[in-house]
């Protein structure tokens, strides 16, 4: 039996897995999870990623032997290496309000529409491009290489650099048609195509332990350092059980990742409209897929009420909010106001205040209002995919955290009037080790060894739909009434 273990950060916590392979049947136990959050220093939003290091690394000791290790993480944010291989200053966090003024200068500079044609990447604010364009010249020129949040985790493994395909196609600077660096954004964004280094394969294997790393973990020397599925939603669509054709997939955790798998992108004026984007997959498929605001906004709300004394258990909650009138209130997750950290429940309060629904009265009903709320954004999703794709969509599969919010799961088998599969829940740390497990030769490289064994490993949860369609139909048509379908952050006032 082959332990791999797998690293896998997101924007709210990390955790290291203990990936245990028996065949074909992948076994997960948590090694370690700790919490991530943003810091804010002067106006300036970062992650303590040195923090994340010493977690990964009290993580790997607690694994206690590994044939490998991968790192995933969330995409765009990266870090700055000097020419004596140091980290310049601590990442900035993408929910920095640097970015959406530099996305605006870039895009005024270059043609919106041309730019999507050749990335196929939607013009999010927080996106690697944009970030770049923040930079300050004097950051950029201390730098010798960008690493992004998974690769600078690599590096410090293993001292080698690398720039994963699934992650680095997430920047907004990867040319579809090539897979390769667009020379003409980089320049755009004012940096040297040099700065991103050569974009290394899915599976690479990158070397073995560094001796500090292995004698600061326990772990052999000859522990290899792979370059996995590094962007977290790759990995954990390299794990979606499929049972059949015609599915599509929920990344649910912070971000509620919507999409299908596909060969080719779709950079159509109708897919930029709809806030779609196509990223790569770890076999170079092409996730097509909108980013919806997910359980960010309960997270969020949880933490509001628990800074204000309140004991909040999240199971009680859930038990709660499924007692609460259904669709009483809902609102749009993806509206502006509710990107930043802070005071959520008065954010959702003083929404629906303004859009003349019922305002939320506690925990319970705020988490109802948020849950079905982003089930109405999974539906509109789903439509807009079937719109797009001309392919009927007959079930949806729901991975990650998402997948044990019993909740969730059936208010969106009920909106999308689809069979919902629940699980794996750990689907991004499943990915992840799978994808080590072929570049080791342990099961065969590629998507249907993958499958076979996370089928063999999971028990997706099955959601039917259930009650009328009506009440949904209904609430999906008041978000799309100018009141509640795009209202503008400068409008709120917190």
């Amino acid at each position: 039996m082959s332990v791999l273990a797998a690293v896998d950060l997101g924007a709210s916590s990390g955790r290291v897995i203990a990936a245990r392979l028996d065949g074909n049947r992948i076994d997960l136990a948590e090694a370690a999870r700790f919490p991530n959050r943003s810091v804010a220093v002067h106006g300036r939003l970062y992650w303590d990623v040195l923090g994340l290091w010493a977690n990964v690394l009290d993580g790997l000791r607690a694994v206690g032997d590994a044939a490998s290790i991968g790192v995933d993480s969330w995409a765009v944010d990266y870090g700055l290496i000097d020419a004596e291989g140091r980290l310049v200053a601590n990442p900035v966090c993408y929910r920095d309000a640097r970015n959406a003024p530099a996305r605006d200068r870039l895009l005024s500079e270059v043609d919106a529409a041309a730019t999507f044609a050749r990335t196929g990447i939607q013009h999010q604010p927080f996106n690697t491009v944009f970030q770049l364009a923040a930079e300050t010249p004097a950051a950029l020129g201390n730098a010798g290489r960008l690493l992004l949040m998974p690769d600078l985790l690599t590096y410090w493994l293993s001292g080698a650099m690398a720039c994963e395909a699934t992650n680095a196609s997430t920047t907004g600077l990867v040319a579809q048609a090539t897979g390769t660096w667009d020379r003409e954004l980089c320049a755009a964004a004012g940096i040297e195509v040099a700065l991103l280094g050569t974009i290394t394969p899915t599976g690479t294997v990158l070397g073995r332990l560094l001796p500090e790393v292995a004698a600061a973990t326990g772990l052999s020397e000859a522990t290899k350092v792979i370059a996995t599925a590094s962007h977290d939603t790759a990995a954990a669509v390299a794990a979606v059980p499929y049972e059949g054709e015609g599915a599509a997939y929920i990344s649910c955790g912070t971000w509620s990742l919507v999409g299908v798998e596909r060969d080719h992108p779709i950079t159509s004026a109708a897919a930029l409209e709809a806030g779609f984007t196509n990223e790569r997959g770890a076999d170079g498929s092409i996730r097509f897929l909108r980013n919806v605001a997910g359980l960010w906004l309960l997270s969020e709300s949880i933490e509001t009420w628990r800074r204000e004394g309140l004991d909040v258990d999240l199971g009680d909650l859930l038990e709660a909010a499924a007692n609460v009138e259904r669709l009483r209130s809902v609102v749009d997750p993806d509206d502006d106001r509710f990107t930043d950290p802070g005071d959520m429940p008065e954010r959702i309060r003083a929404y629906c205040a303004q859009t003349g629904q019922p305002v939320p009265a506690g925990p319970a009903e705020v988490a109802a209002c948020v849950l079905d709320s982003l089930a109405l954004a999974h539906r509109r999703t789903i439509e807009a995919l079937e719109a797009l794709t001309g392919e009927a969509i007959t079930a949806v599969h729901i991975v990650g955290g998402g997948a044990n919010n019993q909740l969730l799961c059936q208010l969106t088998a009920d909106a999308t009037g689809r069979t919902v599969l629940a699980g794996p829940d750990e689907a991004t740390a499943m990915g992840n080790a799978l994808v080590q497990a072929g570049a080791l030769g342990l099961i065969e490289p590629g998507p249907q060894a993958r499958r076979e064994a996370a089928r063999a490993s999971a028990r997706p949860r099955r959601h039917t739909p259930q009650g009328p369609q009506g009440p949904w139909e209904s609430a999906a048509r008041r978000l799309k009434t100018p009141s509640l379908s795009r209202l503008r952050l400068e409008s709120f006032t917190q």
